[in-house]
């Protein structure tokens, strides 16, 4: 799995420096879609396997052709349909669906090399889903991504295994959505619905629109007293484990320079803020912080060369430095500041998983 994880980033920052090079389907495959089923394991070179204009004849139209059929006992197992990267997906899954109802695959794969859609047959068997249940973009994976794309390894592939795990996995993924996009923008018809619990009078067109800043006012309350209590719990144990080492450290002589050290309140907030960001990509007990007489030092397995990142508190500033190839430097105001930077750090603690 490590090797994999490593082989799909490193494809990722490859596909995003050529992506801008590349104008045609043709060079959408050549150049992008064939590395990412390379990395799955596929030999893309032996048609035996992976099947270049494979045929799906699709009603009294013959010799109707797939861009790839992935093979298995001469049988196709998944069929990918392959768009230049200038191309939206959203106008072409109906291509792919008729295919689908014409062989025994099990999965359908609409891509243009940097978003990927996954289909099967959920809802009605042998007939494709209308709408995917994996949906990524290569150039933003997330942890839950790669384990997903995992699974389609030549290594891992097994049909059962994936078919019961793609229901909830679909129906999670659009109900996340409709929940960010009721979030950012409420529709009437939700705004209206929750009105029917708390609101007793008429639902007119004036009270939903009154009611609606409420409702995602409400929302971003909700959200910062969540992330409000991840924060004080991760504090909490921090705390405990700055005892815990300072009882280790008792055991053993304790200098005149460590006895200057003082960790302020915000050193630890911004240590449970990092690893709040980095419960979503690695194992938060292998986060550890050290503090210094000029900077915070937060850790990965508390060893001292995976350091992620070191936070500066000063009179003039207070910034961050990221352990990346460019020692990325960001400041910020406040300890809760740190989590507009979620995505820079996630990258830098991708390093260590």
């Amino acid at each position: 799995m490590e090797n994999f994880v490593k082989g799909i980033e490193e494809l990722s920052k490859r596909i995003n420096t050529l992506k801008e090079q590349v104008n045609t389907e043709e060079a959408t495959k050549t150049a992008l879609i064939l590395p990412f089923f390379q990395k799955l394991g596929y030999d893309i070179f032996n048609p035996m396997e992976f099947t270049p204009e494979y045929i799906a004849d699709v009603g009294i139209k013959k010799g109707e052709k797939v861009d790839y059929a992935i093979m298995n006992d001469n049988q196709p197992t998944i069929l990918i349909e392959c768009k230049s990267v200038n191309e939206k997906l959203s106008n072409h899954d109906s291509q792919l669906f008729r295919y689908y109802g014409t062989s025994k695959s099990k999965f359908g794969i609409l891509t243009n090399g940097i978003e990927y859609r996954f289909f099967t047959d959920l809802e009605e068997t042998n007939k494709m889903d209308s709408k995917p249940f994996l949906v990524f973009d290569i150039l933003n994976l997330k942890e839950n991504h790669i384990k997903e794309i995992y699974k389609f390894s030549k290594e891992m592939f097994d049909i059962d295994n994936i078919s019961s795990s793609a229901y909830e996995l679909k129906y999670v993924n659009l109900i996340k959505n409709f929940l960010n996009q009721e979030l950012e923008n409420p529709s009437d018809e939700f705004v209206k619905f929750v009105l029917t619990s708390v609101y007793d009078g008429v639902k007119t067109k004036t009270i939903i629109d009154r009611f609606t800043p409420t409702l995602k006012n409400t929302f971003n309350l909700m959200i910062n007293e969540k992330v409000t209590d991840k924060l004080n719990a991760a504090l909490n144990n921090s705390t405990e484990n700055k005892v815990e080492v300072k009882n280790v450290e008792n055991l053993t002589k304790v200098t005149k320079t460590e006895d200057l050290i003082v960790t302020t309140p915000e050193e630890l907030e911004s240590y449970a803020i990092i690893k709040v960001i980095s419960s979503d990509t690695i194992d938060t007990q292998r986060v550890h912080y050290r503090d210094n007489r000029s900077y915070f030092n937060i850790l990965i397995d508390n060893s001292i060369r995976k350091w992620l990142t070191r936070i500066y508190f000063t009179k003039n500033r207070n910034y961050i430095i990221l352990n990346d190839d460019h020692k990325t430097t960001l400041e910020f105001n406040e300890p809760i500041d740190l989590l507009k930077y979620k995505d820079e750090i996630s990258k830098v603690i991708e390093k260590f998983i």
